[in-house]
């Protein structure tokens, strides 16, 4: 299969003024199965992995109910408040839909020390016993504290987000570079190609898109690097079709089972579908 592990709906009308503002009118509408379906079809996706965009519940009652529509949504990610008194309770009536395999806290708008918490060890629990991964959304500075969590609790199928958002378009990725390897020696830990192209800025290129991948694959290996559009959000750097195209570039050196790995299989494996 191939999969586009990360991807995104949503209706402007649900989220009362956050993100995205206005200003990002590419973005700035409503974004549905039938926007997507399309472009899944020209470039072969069997199916996708709809990941959350609001830190609420029913955003993910929402993409749950398109996930019963839409046979090409393979998993969702969803939102629950994780140190909530109730937070086992919660992820256990969402882990009844057959199609919840996984939570994301948006970490990226909180601070490090958020996700030191021993408050968060009861949701841990649940999302163990529910076989739930966890999307770590994040930001270079919250890496160390990640680390952390990951060595915590050493069962919990984590996959970062983006390759944690590394500052491409500026090159300073020094620091970026030892954090990403010390998460990547953990087995437990995963890392999507997405969401390069919008931290490259608009005159982004392959080029300039290969050293921070190259590391990625280096450090991960073609085993656990699962490979996603972050559409729509990439219509503010680029479609469908470039970014394609510009994966295929920057996964031309692998083997064929390699780029089958990265392109599908690791996340049809992580995230359990088909």
């Amino acid at each position: 299969m191939r999969i586009d592990a990360h991807q995104h709906f949503w209706r402007l009308a649900d989220r009362n003024g956050a993100w995205p503002p206005p200003q990002l009118a590419t973005i700035y509408r409503d974004f549905a199965p039938g926007d997507l379906e399309p472009l899944l079809r020209e470039h072969r996706i069997d199916a996708t992995v709809l990941v959350q965009s609001l830190p609420s519940e029913a955003d993910t009652r929402f993409m749950l109910g398109l996930a019963d529509r839409h046979p090409c949504i393979g998993a969702v990610v969803g939102w629950t408040d994780l140190k909530a008194s109730d937070a086992p309770r919660r992820i256990a009536a969402l882990a009844a839909h057959p199609k919840l395999r996984g939570l994301r806290p948006m970490l990226q708008e909180l601070d490090e020390a958020w996700i030191a918490d021993p408050a968060l060890d009861p949701a841990v629990a649940a999302m163990l016993r529910h076989h739930l991964a966890f999307d770590a959304l994040v930001l270079p500075r919250h890496l160390p504290a990640l680390l952390a969590f990951a060595r915590r609790h050493a069962g919990l199928p984590i996959v970062i987000d983006h390759i944690a958002k590394p500052a491409i378009a500026t090159g300073d990725t020094a620091r970026w570079r030892g954090d990403i390897a010390a998460l990547a020696a953990l087995p437990n830990v995963h890392c999507k190609l997405s969401g390069v192209v919008t931290e490259a800025g608009p005159d982004w290129t392959v080029e300039r898109l290969r050293p921070c991948v190259a590391h990625v694959l280096e450090v991960f290996g073609s085993a656990r690097v699962l490979w996603g559009s972050d559409w729509p959000v990439l219509e503010l750097a680029a479609d469908y079709r470039r970014w394609a195209a510009a994966s295929e570039a920057l996964l031309a050196h692998m083997d064929e089972a390699g780029r089958q790995a990265v392109f599908g299989a690791n996340a049809g494996r992580f995230y359990r579908i088909g």
